[in-house]
């Protein structure tokens, strides 16, 4: 009764409840979703959504329908899963989902192991925050994703891939000499930067520093790591900067590391996929070639010990 297609339209309207952002999601133009659900909509001879100027809302058709067309998907994206897993570990395509505080650091070593070790591989690849990144492999947009764990997001499998623990990046030129290794209760909070709402560093960065007020924050919110540790080497502030950033991050920019006391604060990275998906096997591959290239990544204590003098 209905194509694939329009089941899909239907189940990312129902979930962001509004044109534009559904339209964004697809990929399409918001005139071809509207008429797609239009169509829909003729087909069953009621209507699927309740439209006004402000809001979208599921009419009791579209509450009874919904569940019905999200086990299709589902199973769907097994039978798609399942035709990728008879040819081989790691082959076909793998769409990956990866956070901006990992990605620029991760990726150029692990994408260059991947297409040597399988080269019949094709990846895509889709830096968001998190929030975007679960919504999209809940709609079968992603296959998988690296991101922070714990995430909120029903049906869906997690392996842990290394630790990346937090320390204290501030400008070399920095009149305030901050003591190494720090406890979290030592940090400036007035002086502290943090990135823009929605990423996940940023609180991260809220929990490690327990003590932090609202109104204690500098008024900016950086929009990516790399713009955040210019602000710092400039002696704007001091910011929380993951270890796998430290290397990459600390060539380019003229910042002091410091670290924390134990025990010091991480953050657990993992790789999130759908339960239903048959692919483990190449999700257990991934994880590998993933902790392999993360280790390559990790500061040593010495390299440490010089970033902090």
């Amino acid at each position: 009764m209905f194509s694939v297609r329009q089941m899909r339209y239907f189940d990312i309207l129902a979930t962001t409840l509004h044109f534009r952002k559904a339209a964004e999601v697809a990929r399409i133009s918001q005139p071809a979703l509207s008429s797609q659900i239009a169509e829909m909509e003729t087909r069953l001879g009621t209507t699927l959504f309740e439209r006004t100027r402000r809001s979208v809302v599921l009419t009791d058709m579209g509450r009874r329908l919904l569940p019905r067309i999200q086990s299709i998907l589902d199973e769907i994206r097994s039978l798609e899963d399942l035709a990728l897993e008879k040819r081989g570990t790691l082959r076909g395509r793998l769409r990956l989902g990866i956070i901006p505080t990992i990605a620029p650091y991760l990726l150029p070593i692990l994408i260059p192991d991947l297409h040597r070790e399988y080269p019949d591989l094709t990846i895509e690849l889709r830096e968001a925050v998190t929030s975007k990144l679960v919504e999209d492999l809940r709609l079968g947009d992603l296959d998988a994703l690296i991101a922070a764990l714990p995430i909120d997001g029903e049906g869906t499998a997690s392996l842990p891939l290394f630790r990346d623990r937090f320390l204290i990046a501030t400008s070399s030129n920095d009149t305030d000499i901050l003591s190494s290794p720090m406890t979290q209760e030592n940090v400036a909070v007035e002086r502290l930067l943090l990135l823009e709402e929605g990423h996940c560093l940023r609180d991260q960065a809220l929990a490690v520093c327990t003590t932090v007020k609202q109104r204690q924050l500098v008024n900016y919110g950086a929009t990516s790591l790399a713009t955040l540790l210019q602000m710092v080497s400039h002696g704007m502030g001091l910011t929380l900067i993951p270890e796998i950033a430290v290397r990459t991050e600390a060539s380019r920019n003229n910042v002091r590391i410091v670290s924390f006391a134990d025990p010091e604060p991480a953050r657990e990275i993992g790789l999130i996929w759908r339960k239903q998906s048959k692919r483990r096997d190449d999700f257990q591959a991934l994880a590998t070639a993933i902790k392999d290239c993360s280790r390559r990544l990790m500061i040593t204590e010495k390299e440490l010990s010089d970033l902090a003098a």
